[in-house]
């Protein structure tokens, strides 16, 4: 996700200041913002080992990392299927064993990137 989503939370943080500073208690709404951020700044998508010189070494981190705010799956190259669109235009990775996996900030409109990042590997879409 971009950074620049760190701007509304910073703006959410100004926001919820004054409420945490009205009651003891309300001191607790300070972790809205800071769940947020940590929100903006783990979750993510990554593409590993798109080169053929990676693919002959073996490289172990090739393939693709979905990253969620508490932990992350890792689906190597030779399990990955294909690609399936949601209906709100969401992207889920197919893997061989029939799962799916949610690429989280990864949208319809990304998918020309996400075909070039992968090598080729996720076929880009096609006009029709």
């Amino acid at each position: 996700m971009s950074r620049t989503a760190l701007l509304p939370t910073a703006l959410l943080l100004l926001c919820v200041l004054p409420a945490a500073t009205a009651a003891p208690w309300a001191v607790v709404l300070l972790l809205l913002p800071v769940l947020v951020a940590a929100w903006v700044l783990r979750v993510g998508v990554d593409v590993a080992g798109s080169t053929p010189d990676a693919d002959a070494a073996g490289e172990p981190g090739a393939g693709v990392t979905v990253r969620s705010l508490v932990g992350r799956r890792h689906v190597p190259w030779p399990e990955v299927a294909g690609i399936r669109i949601g209906s709100r235009g969401d992207l889920w990775l197919v893997t061989t064993g029939a799962t799916e996996v949610r690429l989280p900030v990864v949208r319809l409109r990304d998918l020309p990137a996400l075909s070039a990042a992968s090598g080729g590997r996720i076929p880009a879409p096609v006009a029709p």
